[in-house]
C-alpha cells in the first residue's frame, strides 16, 4: 500500500484538519504566522495527525473533534521541531533551510511556546479532561526526553537501554498519545485504548530506529538532511553503540572519539566500521521487533480500512531503509 492509498480512508477528514491547522496559526502577530506557516507547510507526511485520524476512524468514531485533536497534536509536533533545531542548531530540515537559521534563535523559541499555547487553548475547547491529562502528561515526557538527549551529547558511554529510552521519550511518546488520544476521544473499551497506545509507542520506536540508520545510509534529498548530521551533533545512536560494543579495538577508539568531537571528520572510517560489524542490520532487527509489536496490537482493532492502513503505515515506516 502507497503512502497516497495510506491517507484514502481519512482523506475528508485530513482535509479538514489542514484547514483548521491553518485557521488556528491566526495571530495579531505577523512573524507568529510567517514562521508558522513556514514549518506546517514545509512538506512534513503529518504523520501523528494521521494517526488520530486513523485510529478514530477503526474505531468507527461519529463524534467531530477528532479533526481538532489531530491539529492539537500536529501543533505539539511542530512545536517540538522548533525547539529541535534550536537545540540542535539545526540549518536544514526537509530538505529546506530551519527556521531558527531563517529568523534566529529567540523568534524560533517563542513561536514553539506560541504553538504549545495554542494547542492547548483547542483542548480545552475540546472539553476532555482525559485527554487534556494524556497530552498534557506527554509533553513532559517529551520535554524531558530532550532534556535527556541533550545531557547525554558527546556522551560515548550510552547504552542501548539508555538510547530506548531517549527515543520513547523524545520521538514515540507522541506517537502514542496520537493513537492513544484517539481513543480516548472515541471512549474505547480499556483493552482496545492499550492497543492503540502500544501501538503507537512501538510505530515510533521503529520509525526512529530507522532515522538513525538512515543517518547512516540514507538519500538525503529523501531525509530532507545530510548522512552524518547525527554524527556531527555528537548523538550516540543505536548503530553506533552496537558497532562500539563489537567492532574491534581501533574501531570503537575512531567511533568514540569522534562522538565525543562531533563533525565528519572520519565519516567514510565510520560508515565502514557500522557496516563491518553489521550495527545497521541489527539496528533494522531491532526496528522490525517492535513493527512485529505494533501490527501485533492492532489484532485488537476491528477489521477495517483503517486498520489495513495502520498496518501498512507499520511497512513504510521500516522499508524506508530497504
Amino acid at each position: 500500500m502507497s503512502m497516497e492509498s495510506i491517507y484514502n480512508p481519512v482523506r475528508t477528514d485530513f482535509e479538514q484538519v489542514n484547514a483548521l491547522i491553518h485557521e488556528q496559526l491566526t495571530s495579531h502577530v505577523p512573524l507568529v504566522e510567517h514562521i508558522g506557516h513556514y514549518i506546517v507547510d514545509s512538506g512534513g507526511k503529518r504523520l501523528r495527525p494521521l494517526l488520530v485520524l486513523l485510529s478514530a476512524g477503526a474505531l468507527d468514531y461519529r463524534g467531530e473533534q477528532h479533526a481538532k485533536l489531530a491539529a492539537v497534536i500536529e501543533f505539539l509536533h511542530t512545536a517540538t521541531l522548533l525547539h529541535d533545531d534550536v537545540v540542535d542548531t539545526s540549518e536544514l530540515r526537509r530538505g529546506r533551510t530551519t527556521a531558527n537559521a531563517r529568523w534566529g534563535n529567540a523568534p524560533s523559541v517563542l513561536v514553539g511556546d506560541f504553538l504549545y499555547s495554542r494547542s492547548f487553548q483547542m483542548m480545552v475547547e475540546m472539553g476532555s479532561m482525559r485527554v487534556m491529562e494524556l497530552l498534557s502528561d506527554a509533553t513532559a515526557v517529551i520535554a524531558e526526553g530532550e532534556v535527556l538527549q541533550l545531557v547525554n551529547s558527546r556522551n560515548p558511554d550510552l547504552s542501548e537501554e539508555q538510547y530506548m529510552t531517549v527515543i520513547h521519550n523524545k520521538t514515540a511518546m507522541l506517537f502514542q498519545a496520537a493513537s492513544h488520544s484517539a481513543g480516548v476521544l472515541a471512549e474505547a473499551d480499556p483493552d482496545t485504548e492499550t492497543a492503540l497506545r502500544n501501538y503507537g509507542c512501538h510505530l515510533g520506536l521503529a520509525f526512529q530506529i530507522v532515522d538513525d540508520v538512515l543517518d547512516y545510509q540514507g538519500d538525503p534529498a529523501e531525509m530532507g538532511k545530510n548522512v552524518g548530521d547525527d554524527l556531527a551533533e555528537g548523538k550516540a545512536t543505536l548503530p553506533l553503540i552496537h558497532a562500539m560494543a563489537t567492532g574491534t579495538a581501533e574501531q570503537r577508539t575512531l567511533i568514540r572519539k569522534a562522538i565525543r568531537e562531533g563533525g565528519l571528520d572520519n565519516l567514510a572510517a565510520i560508515l565502514e566500521a557500522v557496516q563491518a560489524t553489521g550495527a545497521l542490520e541489527y539496528s533494522l532487527d531491532r526496528a522490525r521487533e517492535h513493527a512485529h509489536k505494533a501490527r501485533s496490537s492492532l489484532e485488537k482493532l476491528p477489521p477495517s480500512p483503517h486498520r489495513d492502513a495502520m498496518s501498512s503505515l507499520i511497512n513504510l515506516a521500516v522499508d524506508r531503509a530497504s
